[in-house]
């Protein structure tokens, strides 16, 4: 897998993926985004980013490395979502065609060490909701820990909303301790 910036030429790819009701039944109000806020709300945001956040972050296509083909997205910005107070955010959504197949985590793991070993972050943060399994291996398999359980009064009930969200999260100290141990260990 490779991971690239978007560009207009993503824009039926996106809105695929955030057109789609898998994809989309943890992330806000559990609803599919319609084309048209894609075409004219998030992809115009994403390609802002680039300009306007820290060098390094921001949005990213993640592609088969040998047909280039979508495979979803990562994101590194500042920590943004419900629930989260300071921090840079990893963030992610793949295709459910690949989901089990180790992309998130391949990506996820890549943006955690690009974040500490070439930008001056120092914690990375992501939130899920506590229901959502899949995702919360992703941000345990790239080394995020369990941090806290936390209920927000969200405006439109989602299934699974009961039980909560959930903040994973690494620090550079604790990253370095791990990234350090693995190459002794190797």
């Amino acid at each position: 897998m490779t991971l690239r910036r978007f560009t207009e030429a993503d824009v039926d790819d996106l809105a695929a993926l955030h057109g789609h009701p898998d994809v989309m039944r943890h992330i806000d109000d559990g609803r599919p985004v319609p084309r048209a806020v894609v075409v004219q709300q998030q992809l115009p945001r994403i390609l802002r980013e680039y300009d306007e956040l820290p060098s390094g972050q921001g949005c990213f296509v993640a592609a088969e490395k040998s047909s280039g083909k979508f495979l979803g997205w990562l994101s590194l910005r500042p920590a943004a979502s419900v629930g989260l107070n300071g921090g840079t955010e990893l963030g992610y959504r793949m295709l459910p065609s690949v989901w089990g197949l180790g992309y998130a985590t391949e990506g996820a793991r890549a943006l955690v060490h690009h974040a500490f070993a070439e930008l001056d972050v120092d914690l990375i943060v992501a939130t899920t909701m506590t229901v959502n399994a899949a995702s919360r291996r992703v941000m345990e398999k790239a080394g995020l820990s369990l941090i806290r359980t936390f209920f927000e009064e969200w405006p439109e009930y989602i299934e699974g909303a009961e039980h909560g969200d959930v903040e994973y999260a690494i620090t550079r100290e604790a990253w370095a301790q791990r990234h350090d141990h693995q190459r002794s260990s190797a």
